[in-house]
């Protein structure tokens, strides 16, 4: 299971929205908005282009007497795309002319408003333009006025302070703050605080759903190689990472300077071959020890990329 599945999983229980857009989302609309009317929207409102993309999420809810759509699309990449306001304006499009195919229009036949988000958490920062009006030569004379304008709602999850989300009683800030911990504490502290909040009987499948995340995406990231054993429930994670916190400190540094590691040679091969391709990004980032250092012997004296690699 990869970050876009698993998140598809946990976004896919109305909490998770809701406090997504209450923490997140501060505009003075998001408090007219009804959250006990939330609805998921399944497969019947959205265009077959969409419904291939495995990672986007779909909810709306009432505000006022109309129905408001929030287009939750997550996004887990190394780099950043620039051109991501051109899949947003495509994403949306299909995404009303299947609400003008099924009659799910407001009053007067006019199309509902929508809420388009990409959630972020990759490296480096977010930096492409978030409205595709930004992306579009600027053309004086008149023709300016058919330059279109599409913004969407940047989270990126890495820009967020534990000073900011620690106050929080949210679950998405919780969310953000386990995938931005440091240390093994770090993630004992926070599980903690979430196994307290997710008590409830009624809340036993969200709670299922942070456990799958833990158990098959972020914890295998943080220590590859390491047996997680039967993990059920978040009790068991949290008691898990308990007793073995020493031995986890441990590897996690070591996985930290492994990581190091990575970003310097990745920043040595960009400063003297350019911008690498995402092949080349990825072929560092998951090299062991002795091979970063065995590239990074090589990266002056190479007289191309290729040379840093050939082994």
């Amino acid at each position: 299971m990869d970050h876009d599945q698993s998140y598809k999983l946990l976004f896919s229980h109305a909490e998770m929205v809701a406090d997504l857009l209450r923490g997140f989302v501060r505009e003075d609309w998001v408090q007219q908005l009804d959250f006990d009317s939330r609805e998921k929207v399944n497969g019947s409102y959205v265009a077959d282009d969409l419904r291939e993309r495995e990672g986007d999420v779909i909810w709306r809810g009432r505000w006022g007497r109309e129905w408001l759509y929030v287009y939750l699309l997550i996004e887990f990449q190394s780099t950043v795309d620039r051109y991501m306001a051109v899949r947003i304006l495509v994403y949306l499009g299909l995404l009303y002319q299947d609400l003008v195919r099924t009659g799910q229009l407001a009053g007067e036949g006019r199309l509902p408003p929508v809420l388009p988000i990409v959630l972020y958490n990759g490296n480096p920062r977010w930096s492409a333009p978030i409205d595709i009006a930004d992306l579009i030569v600027p053309v004086p004379g008149g023709l300016e006025t058919y330059r279109p304008r599409s913004r969407y709602f940047l989270l990126d999850e890495g820009r967020y302070a534990e000073s900011e989300l620690a106050p929080l009683r949210n679950l998405a800030a919780t969310l953000f703050r386990l995938e931005n911990s440091r240390t093994p504490q770090d993630v004992e502290r926070i599980l903690a605080a979430l196994v307290t909040w997710l008590r409830a009987p009624e809340q036993s499948s969200l709670r299922r759903a942070f456990t799958v995340w833990l158990k098959r995406v972020f914890l295998p990231g943080r220590l590859p190689g390491v047996e997680l054993g039967r993990i059920n429930d978040l009790q068991e994670v949290q008691s898990m990472l308990a007793e073995r916190v020493t031995e986890w400190t441990e590897e996690w540094k070591r996985q930290g300077r492994l990581e190091g590691e990575a970003a310097l040679l990745l920043r040595q091969l960009e400063q003297r071959f350019g911008p690498l391709n995402e092949a080349d990004r990825t072929r560092v980032s998951r090299a062991d020890a002795e091979t970063l250092l065995h590239w990074g012997e090589r990266v002056l004296t190479a007289q191309a990329i290729e040379d840093v690699f050939d082994l």
